[in-house]
């Protein structure tokens, strides 16, 4: 037992030494250029635990805010409120079973002296290490296909929410204009990168849901405002499937670790995001829905039903620039995957690595097009790709990687001091998969899909102008 405790105390200290030393490495560097330190390593060279915080809270909320109003509308306050902490704490969970897994996978790697100096280790390269190739493919598969999605809804977004502080455009061309735009998140490197972006994007989103809870309490009830939800279950199951997507933004969680100096820190960091998400999100869905109550069963952004004005004008403004950002956190992962295809994950030169990066926006751009139904498509996602890329397989991966006695003992992370034995966290595990298989896949994937089929029916593929009004002049009254 001594010896293997202190075989267990030597892979974590490796470990720890290995990040401290690309630590000092990126410190060398910054100093190379003295002239440059303080501005590069303020914006750029982020990898502490508060970048990480910053990028888990700001990745979580985008546009969702804007459509949770839109949810609480099919399924009622009450249970809005208590699916959003529930899924919240589910998610929560799921994203530290990521972590321990990418440090047991970076941990058996360190032993073998296999340096990642020049590689981003991402969520398929785990699975692969730690159970295979099949598990490698199912997680590229899902992992890929939902970051695809993500991109394509934050497109969609940019559109339906630049329309309503210019209309002169239908939202089809500004998802034109916008796609050319999203397209230059192909010269961030890493996520290393983002430190000033993910600071803003939570400031703007911060700015965004008060202003959504202060918008909507001014403007008090609409009149003859009811709230009725829930009234079908197809609608219900449609709602909490976008509030699953909503806290199914842990899909870039491995590649934010590999950004930080010191990974093994990452344990609480998305629980800690997701408490300050619901300060964010709960007040302003509520707010909103007090408000406009079944009116937004119609009206899926919550931006077309408060008044013009010019703070709804800097909002809108903020939330173009967040989903910006956001675009560019689910396509990054995108961009890696697609450089070790063609063989340039290791190229230093930015411009390089940015044409190769090109060919991965233009499937996005054009989905964007096809399917512009801002608020369906998101409970879709949720249901089909976020149930598995962030709840199921992340569960059954540890389950499977930590099935054997010997597996368990030798564990670079033992179970969290909350769930003391590994039978409670297989308990715990067992339980997700279940609900969200039953829930989020199965009923929720019905209730999606028959929603989203509806709209496809009502406004049909490569819709001009999603849920516009009539005429242009009626936005304004």
């Amino acid at each position: 037992m001594p010896g293997e405790k202190q075989a267990e105390e030597a892979i974590v200290e490796s470990f720890n030494e290995s990040t401290e030393n690309e630590e000092k490495e990126v410190e060398l560097e910054e100093k190379g250029d003295h002239s440059i330190f303080s501005v590069k390593s303020l914006l750029w060279h982020g990898g502490s635990v508060y970048d990480a915080w910053f990028s888990c809270a700001s990745n979580q909320v985008a546009q969702v805010l804007l459509t949770l109003p839109y949810s609480f509308s099919q399924m009622g306050m009450l249970s809005g409120i208590i699916l959003q902490i529930f899924y919240g704490v589910l998610g929560s969970w799921t994203a530290y079973l990521i972590s321990v897994l990418y440090i047991e996978y970076r941990s058996r790697k360190e032993k073998e002296n296999v340096s990642f100096k020049n590689h981003v280790i991402q969520w398929f390269e785990v699975l692969d290490g730690l159970l295979g190739p099949y598990w490698k493919a199912i997680g590229l598969a899902f992992n890929c296909t939902f970051l695809l999605f993500g991109s394509v809804i934050q497109l969609i977004a940019c559109a339906s929410n630049i329309y309503y502080i210019n209309d002169k455009l239908d939202k089809r061309t500004w998802t034109y204009i916008f796609g050319a735009c999203c397209a230059t998140t192909v010269f961030i490197p890493s996520f290393h990168n983002y430190r000033i972006w993910s600071f803003l994007g939570l400031a703007m989103t911060t700015y965004t849901a008060w202003y959504l809870t202060i918008a909507s309490l001014v403007h008090g009830q609409a009149e003859g405002v009811t709230h009725q939800g829930p009234t079908k279950l197809v609608l219900y199951f449609t709602g909490a499937t976008n509030i699953l997507y909503t806290f199914g933004g842990h899909a870039v969680t491995v590649e934010i670790m590999h950004a930080m100096w010191k990974p093994q820190k990452f344990k609480s960091i998305y629980l800690l995001a997701t408490l300050y998400v619901f300060t964010l999100t709960i007040p302003s869905a509520t707010s909103v829905y007090w408000a406009f109550g079944d009116q937004l069963l119609d009206h899926s952004n919550a931006f077309s039903l408060l008044p013009h004005s010019a703070w709804r004008g800097a909002t809108v403004i903020l939330m173009l620039i967040h989903q910006f950002i956001t675009f560019g956190f689910a396509c990054t992962p995108l961009y890696f995957v697609w450089e070790k295809v063609v063989g340039m994950h290791d190229t230093k030169s930015i411009c390089l690595r940015a044409v190769c990066r090109l060919p991965v926006v233009i499937p996005i751009w054009f989905l964007a097009i096809i399917f512009p139904f801002f608020g369906p498509i998101n409970s879709a996602v949720g249901s089909l790709l976020v149930s598995f890329t962030v709840y199921i397989i992340p569960a059954l991966a540890h389950m499977f990687t930590y099935k054997s006695a010997s597996a368990r003992k030798n564990a670079a992370e033992k179970p969290p001091f909350f769930l003391p034995s590994w039978t409670a966290v297989y308990a715990l595990n067992t339980f997700t998969v279940i609900w969200v298989l039953v829930i989020g896949f199965g009923l929720g994937g019905w209730a999606s899909m028959a929603n989203f089929i509806k709209q496809v029916d009502t406004f049909g593929l490569f819709a001009k102008c999603y849920q516009c009004p009539p005429s242009p002049s009626s936005v304004h009254h």
